[in-house]
């Protein structure tokens, strides 16, 4: 893979990330798209660590223009504003489900059965964004 692959794959990772990162700024995530974005900020995140390794900052400026830029939005965008917003609105959306629970008449197993299996998804997207805060602060 030569320095133009790398760069533009590069670029396509960063503008997706930059993608879901707006979609974000702007509305609560489903939990398959919370997923989703940690997936691409560790992905973009790791790329600009290696890339960073690998190339001649005097011969790639573009390329390092464009993983410094990635990194920004990371840090300032994702870690700072939708990082916490994505905690928070677990919590609250775990706290709503196990209430609703609690309450539920127990006499309709298929709404209990389908209540305990979205109440699992958020609670391991919990965990999956707990580790990821992990990596922050580590």
């Amino acid at each position: 893979m030569n320095h133009e692959d790398v760069s533009r794959m590069f670029h396509t990772e960063s503008d997706k990330l930059e993608g879901l990162i707006s979609n974000a700024a702007v509305t609560d995530l489903p939990v398959s798209e919370i997923v989703e974005i940690y997936y691409q900020v560790i992905n973009v995140s790791s790329m600009a660590l290696m890339l960073r390794q690998q190339i001649d900052p005097d011969k790639h400026m573009q390329l390092l223009d464009m993983i410094t830029h990635a990194e920004s939005i990371i840090s300032e965008r994702f870690n700072s504003d939708i990082h916490p917003r994505i905690q928070a609105n677990l919590a609250d959306l775990i706290t709503e489900s196990t209430n609703n629970l609690q309450s539920q008449d127990t006499g309709n197993d298929t709404d209990m059965s389908a209540t305990y299996e979205n109440l699992r998804q958020m609670m391991s997207t919990r965990e999956f964004v707990g580790q990821y805060e992990k990596g922050l602060s580590g």
